[in-house]
């Protein structure tokens, strides 16, 4: 697998997805400064929204999520790893579970739970070397909660942020569903269901915001 081609998902060839590159300038840049810059690109241009859960095949298309202004964990690596793969860049999503220990009170609310899933990120292939990275949490939200904004290097993992700037426990990832070619849509409906039975009234609703 090269993790390379375009898909349904990651239609990185669309007229939308290729605007986002023009107005970048990294097709020039070294591999390691591409993936940092369109890492920092992703994660705070689309401000992250956990509370809206779609399970419509079109909602997570790249080139609607980079219509939106925001975006959960899933929609912003797809993205990501769209334009990664556009500026040919191996990229791949990787899924999990996690539990959040900050600002719980909204998500045990909405959710039941303060565990989170599936949690997206992505992985990347750079000189040779598969790195982790989650551009999640975008910087103005970390500021919210005490917690420094993920940082990525290009040459180092950066996908968990486990403690805020006061040393409390912030996240821990629960499960590790591993890494997907492509998105892998039955595999999330089944696990929002699984997870989350009480948001789902009847088969017709895809969407939902909590």
């Amino acid at each position: 697998m090269s993790y390379l081609q375009p898909t349904y998902f990651f239609d990185y060839k669309s007229d939308t997805i290729q605007r986002l590159l023009d107005g970048l300038d990294v097709v020039s840049l070294p591999d390691k400064e591409k993936v940092v810059s369109l890492y920092n690109f992703v994660r705070d241009k689309w401000l992250y929204d956990p509370y809206t859960i779609s399970l419509s095949q079109e909602s997570f298309k790249a080139s609607k999520i980079a219509e939106k202004t925001s975006g959960n964990c899933v929609e912003k690596s797809i993205l990501l790893i769209a334009l990664l793969r556009a500026v040919n860049i191996p990229a791949r999503l990787h899924l999990g579970k996690v539990k959040n220990h900050l600002a719980v009170e909204r998500l045990n609310e909405k959710f039941g739970s303060n565990e989170l899933t599936p949690h997206g990120m992505v992985n990347a292939k750079i000189n040779g070397k598969w790195l982790k990275m989650s551009p999640a949490f975008n910087k103005t939200l970390c500021e919210k909660f005490n917690v420094e904004p993920l940082e990525f290097d290009g040459e180092n993992d950066s996908f968990l942020q486990q403690f805020n700037s006061d040393g409390s426990l912030f996240m821990e990832y629960l499960e590790d569903y591993g890494y997907f070619e492509d998105v892998p849509l039955d595999f999330m409906k089944a696990n929002v269901k699984e997870h989350y039975p009480h948001i789902f009234f009847d088969g017709s609703t895809t969407e939902f915001k909590l």
